[in-house]
């Protein structure tokens, strides 16, 4: 599965910080993808709410980007009308800047971030941190021995030479789990073999550790990591998968990606 080209980036906005970062910070994809950027403002109770601000917003954001952008405005929720309106649009990507403090609290449940991403209809990437992210040095995409974790592969290769980036690969197994860890290995090497053969600088790293999550958003904050690559994975205690973790606890930008039927998956590596 790869990022749909010629298509729309949805970005929801609420004007806060945060979600004026994510616009800025999706400027250089829409170019490379040849997107138009639309952002989407929902309030429960108003089609119209914060209208003026919005149109603001969409000229000031084309003017700085020098992109097509439109915009939306509607009565509803803004998580669930992000991913109702993504698939209406075919929209390639969602991005959307999350405040630290945000749970997404319109949904109900234990992890409702996990339902938002859950039911995307494409990838998207979540943005904890106010850094200026414009450029993208080094992707990071832990890999496993699940059947997803090869399809974010694909994308990975497509986002580096859009970006001129470094791909490094961790993969995090139990201490001591001398067996998994042998397994794993081989398969590493596949995919640091196909990504070097399509051009890219490539190094992996083995971690042992019981806390997969922390390992990786550890890994990227020690190794200036610009954006996590990760399949979305919906198994997990109480439906809180080790992706959902890191997306709750990554300051790095975070591609979640859900899977697809294995007959669709095109990454190169079998």
């Amino acid at each position: 599965m790869l990022i749909n080209e010629n298509s729309s980036i949805l970005i929801p906005v609420d004007f806060s910080k945060q979600s004026l970062v994510a616009i800025q910070q999706t400027y250089n994809l829409a170019k490379y993808t040849h997107s138009r950027i639309i952002l989407m403002h929902a309030d429960p109770n108003s089609s119209t709410d914060h209208q003026i601000e919005l149109e603001q917003l969409a000229a000031t954001t084309k003017a700085e980007s020098g992109l097509e952008v439109d915009f939306i405005n509607l009565k509803g929720d803004v998580y669930e009308a992000t991913d109702k309106k993504a698939a209406e649009l075919g929209s390639g990507l969602i991005v959307v800047g999350i405040d630290t403090q945000v749970r997404f609290r319109s949904f109900l449940g234990s992890n409702p971030v996990a339902k938002f991403i859950d039911h995307a209809p494409c990838p998207i990437i979540t943005i904890r941190s106010s850094d200026n992210r414009n450029e993208c040095k080094n992707i990071l995409i832990p890999i496993d021995l699940s059947p997803e974790s090869r399809e974010k592969v694909g994308p990975v290769v497509q986002l580096a030479k859009y970006y001129n980036s470094a791909v490094k690969i961790v993969s995090v197994f139990p201490p001591n789990d001398e067996k998994y860890e042998n397994e794993l290995l081989p398969y590493i090497n596949q995919v640091k073999r196909f990504i070097k053969e399509s051009g890219i600088a490539c190094t992996n790293k083995s971690i042992p550790s019981n806390n997969t999550a922390q390992a990786v958003v550890d890994y990227a904050s020690n190794n200036e990591i610009d954006l996590i690559v990760q399949m979305n994975k919906k198994d997990g205690l109480f439906g809180t998968s080790d992706s959902h973790k890191i997306v709750e606890m990554s300051k790095v930008p975070v591609m979640s990606i859900n899977p697809v039927k294995r007959e669709s998956v095109r990454s190169g590596i079998h």
